[in-house]
């Protein structure tokens, strides 16, 4: 065979060879952890203390409010460094995957990667344990999951895209990765014409949909395609010339079972973000809608698991008109709200007691400010754990809203500290709050 045949060459120009059939493998380059000091945040009143923990050379995200990026020790955060923050990603550009030591205040670059976005970076992520980390890039072409192993320093490119690792650290689930943006830009990067991207045929395909990846093997299978969901809906679409595409998909804690975000987007380009979601077990069976408000108006919003893995937690408005944090059952069943007099909104996520809830809300005062909000739902009484600028230096017009930078507070898995993201100075870092002194 030629030696085409034995090579693949990732985006930013690795070399991955043939280590087993359809796993690609190299050696990690030798970086430096570099040392620097995290800063208290002090120019604003807050609840608990709160720690800039990135460096000042550059712009920092996390994944998204939904996905760890604390190790399973607590011990380290893995975080994406972008390459810039004033337009659009650049086919081409890269972005670096990093590692912060909390304890010894230290960061480390363990990979570059072309497939990044505003919204959730470079999907970075921590696998089973505290040496292994997921990241996404582009190999010939097709966005696919990396494994980026810190004790061997060896990398392996996996076959699927990946929005998910399970929790076990057996599986990757994920949404092809060059049509990730078509109904909400700013969550992924793989296509060459920003403008233009490839899309779906008119309808639900049978042969696309969500992608599981068996981490041992690399190799993918179609867990789901938009054809084996769509049958599900029972509310019939207003045209017949809609397409169907997937967005987030998410295990739960217990890696049991799947939560899906399902659009459809018209040739108009209305309808995008019409959203079900659904949930059903490892094997792509026992699929059921969850509670849906009218699927072809207001669909509700950021749905994420609750950690018993029955229940989702979701902004919806079920008296149709107020937005409210709700308790929702994975099998269609009405939701619960948790709260009649606290606002919902934001990216709500809740802690194991269902004491607690953390999400966000940005507004003006006068110039963008993101307040990240602590509920108690014992007491049904909202605080704010701090208030911070949350617009960057350069976005003063607004043209990309792909741009805008959310707060997307984020539990460590202990369930008593959050990172979030703010741009006090200007610039895109992450911080986090220790809520232990307040969550019992």
């Amino acid at each position: 065979m030629k030696r085409r045949n034995f090579i693949k060459k990732s985006s930013a120009g690795i070399v991955f060879t043939l280590i087993a059939p359809g796993v690609w493998g190299y050696s990690m380059k030798t970086s430096k952890k570099i040392p620097f000091k995290f800063a208290p945040y002090t120019q604003g009143s807050t609840l608990v203390p709160i720690t800039k923990v990135t460096p000042d050379d550059g712009f920092y995200v996390h994944t998204y409010y939904d996905v760890f990026p604390f190790s399973l020790s607590g011990r380290y955060l893995v975080v994406s460094k972008l390459p810039y923050e004033d337009h659009p990603p650049k086919y081409g550009d890269t972005a670096d995957v990093c590692v912060i030591d909390l304890e010894n205040q230290t960061i480390e670059t363990i990979y570059t990667t072309k497939c990044w976005a505003h919204q959730t970076g470079t999907m970075a992520q921590w696998g089973a344990n505290d040496h292994l980390v997921y990241a996404n890039d582009v190999i010939d072409g097709i966005g696919v999951c990396v494994e980026i192993n810190l004790k061997s320093k060896k990398v392996r490119a996996l076959e699927g895209p990946m929005y998910h690792v399970s929790p076990d650290g057996k599986s990757i689930i994920g949404f092809p990765l060059h049509l990730y943006d078509i109904t909400q830009r700013g969550y992924g990067l793989v296509a060459k014409d920003y403008n233009n991207r490839p899309t779906l045929p008119i309808g639900a395909s049978v042969g696309e949909g969500i992608w599981k990846t068996d981490i041992r093997t690399g190799k993918k299978s179609l867990l789901v395609s938009l054809k084996d969901i769509v049958k599900y809906i029972p509310e019939p679409a207003p045209r017949d010339d809609g397409t169907y595409y997937f967005w987030h998909s998410k295990f739960n804690l217990q890696s049991d079972r799947i939560m899906l975000v399902q659009r459809c987007l018209f040739p108009d380009g209305s309808g995008g973000r019409n959203v079900n979601v659904f949930t059903f077990d490892m094997d792509g069976n026992d699929i059921k809608r969850t509670f849906s408000e009218p699927v072809w108006g207001h669909g509700g919003g950021h749905p994420n698991w609750h950690p018993d893995g029955k229940h989702l937690i979701r902004n919806l408005r079920p008296d149709g008109k107020n937005d409210r944090l709700c308790k929702v059952p994975i099998d269609g069943g009405k939701p619960t709200i948790l709260s009649e007099t606290i606002d919902g909104g934001g990216h709500p996520t809740i802690e194991p007691s269902e004491n607690y809830i953390v999400t966000d809300i940005k507004y003006l005062d006068p110039e963008p400010v993101v307040r990240i909000r602590l509920i108690n739902l014992v007491n049904q009484t909202e605080e704010a754990i701090c208030k911070m600028p949350t617009r960057p230096l350069y976005d003063k017009k607004g043209d990309h809203d792909e741009l805008r930078l959310d707060g997307h507070p984020v539990w460590d898995r202990s369930f008593k500290r959050i990172c979030f993201q703010a741009a006090p100075d200007g610039h895109r870092q992450l911080f986090i709050a220790d809520l232990s002194s307040l969550i019992k």
